[in-house]
């Protein structure tokens, strides 16, 4: 018998109609793994908040959730709190991983302080462990809990595989350089056929998936947005939420261009999004691993136009597979830079786009499970 234990803090929620649900991505992730495990158990986070359109249910009836209490919070008494759960939730650790053949933690996030030791401490383990770093691993000035757990990982004191994203420079032995799936082969056939009779003529049509904060880019986008030619755009779409959705909104109703704030989506939707798109910017500053929509929107020959931060620039090489700005002078140059962006020959503009195609196969559920048994599993 197969058992794979997943932990992580992955916010679900109670539906009243599909009863409990949780983040789209890792839960579409868990719905595929669960094809290849007699028993596969997932330990996350529960919260009161209502589910998120993009939310979804357990597929399987061989998946577990087994539920923690929410953790962790801006305010420092918030952050703390976690200590108090300690307790509670290593011995649901303890109590899951009996009997698993595989266990995998998910890392940057508060109870991987103690769980990162917890697992060191398991001598005679006879799972295999491997622990998922999903936060830039070169970040040079992460938040103290990152830091720790970072150190904690490069030491390897779990003595585990652990997989990051992108490719460093001298990068530990048991660290694995890893792609994370959100596509399948089906999405990557029916990308090739959107991406190869895509026209990129103006007006374009620009989209921005995931949280709606500074940090990730909105108001460089809208402040672009004021200042490029209306001739060259259709509308603008922002996909998910965040705190400031309304203040981002009364902005854009100021824009003569047209804004559309469709707030969380299934991923199907999100989908249907990029088909429509030639271009989708995430003009960064946040700490990313990869984010992974820029694979599903080059998939369908949208372009990703992003800044060359973290691993990003790993995977998508400047004017070959999309665009790329550097952090430094995203501010000052993300307007002017993506004015010229839409002024590219189409010719060349549908050659990037295909080329992106390579990005999107990269991480396929597939290629997942490939690398899954070989890199980390060490089997074929």
């Amino acid at each position: 018998m197969k058992k794979l234990v997943i932990i992580s803090h992955t916010p679900h929620q109670v539906h009243p109609i599909m009863g409990t649900v949780g983040w789209g991505p890792t839960v579409n992730e868990i719905n595929f793994l669960a094809g290849h495990w007699t028993e596969v158990v997932h330990i996350a986070c529960l919260t009161d908040n209502k589910a998120a359109n993009s939310s979804l249910p357990y597929i399987s009836k061989n998946i577990r959730f087994i539920p923690i209490p929410p953790f962790g919070g801006k305010r420092l008494i918030q952050k703390l709190g976690v200590i108090w759960l300690a307790p509670s939730i290593i011995r649901i650790v303890r109590k899951s991983v009996s009997g698993a053949s595989h266990v995998q933690l998910r890392v940057p996030m508060g109870i991987g302080l103690f769980l990162i030791p917890f697992f060191s401490f398991q001598r005679n383990r006879k799972y295999n462990l491997w622990i998922k770093y999903a936060n830039n691993w070169a970040q040079l000035h992460p938040p103290m809990g990152f830091r720790i757990q970072r150190f904690m990982l490069k030491k390897n004191i779990a003595r585990c595989k652990v997989t990051i994203n992108g490719f460093w420079s001298k990068q530990e032995n048991h660290c694995v350089s890893f792609e994370n799936p959100c596509l399948t082969v089906s999405q990557i056939d029916e990308g090739k056929m959107v991406a190869e009779k895509k026209v990129f003529i103006p007006p374009f049509n620009l989209v921005f998936a995931g949280r709606l904060e500074d940090a990730k880019g909105v108001s460089r986008i809208l402040n672009a947005l004021e200042q490029i030619p209306n001739d060259l755009i259709n509308e603008m779409v922002f996909i998910g939420n965040g705190q400031n959705k309304d203040v981002y909104n009364k902005r854009a109703e100021k824009l003569s261009v047209r804004v559309i704030f469709t707030g969380d989506l299934p991923q199907n939707e999100v989908h249907k999004r990029f088909i429509s798109s030639h271009f989708i910017l995430l003009p960064t500053t946040a700490s990313e691993g990869f984010p992974k929509v820029l694979a599903e929107a080059a998939c369908y020959g949208c372009i990703p136009v992003a800044t060359e931060l973290a691993s990003i620039g790993h995977y998508i090489e400047n004017g070959k597979s999309g665009f790329l700005f550097h952090e430094l002078n995203l501010d000052r140059k993300f307007a002017n830079g993506l004015m010229d962006i839409l002024k590219t020959p189409s010719s060349t503009l549908h050659s990037i786009a295909l080329n992106g195609l390579d990005l999107a196969e990269r991480f396929t559920f597939y290629r997942y499970l490939s690398n899954l048994k070989k890199k980390v599993f060490s089997y074929d």
